[in-house]
C-alpha cells in the first residue's frame, strides 16, 4: 500500500479563516458538494462533526460526493483490498447522515472509492465487492495519479507512479468500470492532460470526471509563469472537451500546486478577490464544457488551507451571477447529481 509521508495539504487555521466573515450570497440556491473528503490523521482530523459545521455555515448544501482520500483502510487482509474499509466508512457516515438526526442535508450521497486498476481484468471481484460496501451509493473509483517530477509539485501524502494513466493494464481495468455503471474520477496536473486525453478517447464509453480544472500548477518550477500555463492549460481544456465522456469539476485551486499563494496573506482572500483570480479559469471551462458537464466543488478539508467554505461558495456565486437558472442549477448540483446518479434533492 505504500508509507505515507508529511501531508502535503496547507495546514488549517481557524483564528486565520475567522478574519473574513461574509453573508450568504443567494442562499437559498441549493448545492451539491461534488468532491470532498474526511479523515482522521495526525494533526490533521476531518469527520462529520467538522464537515456537517461547514457545510452549515448558511449555504443550502444539501447533499455531498465523498472522494478517495486513503481513509481507514483495513489494517488487515491483502494489499489490495484494504480499501474497502474506506468505502464502508464513507457509506457509514451517509447512513448516520440519512437519518436526518444531523439535519437535511445528505453527507456522502455518492462515494468515489479507491480499487486499483492496475489489477487489469481482475478489479472485477473486487469492483463487487466495493459496490455490496456501499451500500448503492458507490459510484466511481479514482486511483492516485497525479504525478510531476519536481519535488516541489506533490499533492499526495503518499507518492504517485509516473505514467499510471498511460499503462495499457491500468487502462483494460478502467475499461471494467463502464460495464458496473461506474465513473473514473481523475486527478492529474495540466502536465499529464495528454494522458487523460488518451484514456479518455480509449474508452468513450466510461465517464471521465477531471477534478480540480484540470490541475494548472503554479508552483515550482511553474512559479512566475502564469500566462504560459494557462495557455498551455485552456488549450488541453478545449481538446478534452471534445470528448462528450469528459465532465469537469470546478475548484481545487486552493492547493499549494496552484500558486496562488492566498495562505501567505495576513487575511484570508474575500469571496470577490477568490472569483477575481479565478475567473479566467473557471470562465475557459464552462466556455469548454458547458454547465451540463460542469459542477463545483469544495475539495475540503484540503483547500480549507487558503479559504473558508462560505466564502468558496460565495466565490461560485459571484461567478455565476449572470447565467441562467438552468445553468445554476446545473453547476451547483444538477451535472454532480446526474454524474453521480444521486437521489433527486428534496423540493424546497
Amino acid at each position: 500500500m505504500g508509507t505515507a509521508n508529511a501531508l502535503p495539504h496547507l495546514p488549517v487555521r481557524e483564528d486565520w479563516l475567522a478574519r473574513v466573515k461574509e453573508e450568504i450570497i443567494d442562499p437559498g440556491l441549493p448545492i451539491v458538494d461534488a468532491h470532498h473528503h474526511l479523515w482522521d490523521r495526525p494533526g490533521s482530523r476531518y469527520l462529520l462533526d467538522e464537515l456537517l459545521r461547514d457545510t452549515g455555515g448558511g449555504h443550502d448544501v444539501r447533499a455531498t460526493v465523498y472522494v478517495q482520500a486513503r481513509s481507514m483502510y483495513r489494517a488487515e487482509g491483502p494489499d489490495e483490498a484494504c480499501s474497502l474499509g474506506e468505502t464502508e466508512f464513507a457509506n457509514g457516515v451517509a447512513a448516520r447522515s440519512a437519518s436526518g438526526l444531523y439535519g437535511p442535508i445528505r453527507a456522502c450521497a455518492g462515494i468515489v472509492g479507491m480499487v486499483d486498476l492496475m489489477l487489469g481484468d481482475g478489479v472485477v471481484p473486487l469492483l463487487e465487492r466495493h459496490l455490496r460496501a456501499g451500500g448503492e451509493r458507490f459510484r466511481g473509483v479514482r486511483n492516485q495519479t497525479a504525478w510531476h517530477a519536481a519535488p516541489e509539485i506533490n499533492s499526495n501524502p503518499v507518492p504517485s507512479q509516473r505514467g499510471l494513466l498511460s499503462e495499457p493494464v491500468f487502462r483494460r481495468g478502467a475499461a471494467r468500470l463502464s460495464e458496473h455503471g461506474l465513473s473514473l474520477d481523475v486527478w492529474a496536473y495540466h502536465t499529464q492532460l495528454d494522458e487523460v486525453l488518451a484514456l479518455a478517447r480509449a474508452l468513450p464509453d466510461l465517464t471521465v470526471v477531471l477534478d480540480h480544472c484540470g490541475g494548472p500548477l503554479g508552483a515550482g518550477p511553474y512559479r512566475g509563469r502564469r500566462a504560459e500555463v494557462f495557455a498551455e492549460w485552456t488549450g488541453w481544456m478545449r481538446r478534452l472537451a471534445a470528448c462528450p465522456n469528459v465532465v469537469m469539476k470546478l475548484g481545487g485551486l486552493g492547493m499549494a500546486v496552484g500558486g496562488f499563494d492566498f495562505e501567505r496573506q495576513d487575511r484570508p482572500p474575500t469571496s470577490e478577490q477568490l472569483a477575481a483570480a479565478w475567473h479566467p479559469y473557471l470562465e475557459t471551462c464552462v466556455e469548454a464544457f458547458g454547465t451540463a458537464r460542469c459542477m463545483f466543488e469544495s475539495n475540503f478539508p484540503v483547500d480549507k488551507g487558503s479559504y473558508g467554505y462560505v466564502v468558496l461558495w460565495n466565490t461560485f456565486k459571484r461567478f455565476a451571477a449572470r447565467a441562467s437558472a438552468e445553468e445554476r442549477t446545473a453547476l451547483f448540483s444538477g451535472t454532480a447529481t446526474r454524474t453521480y446518479r444521486l437521489p433527486s434533492l428534496p423540493a424546497d
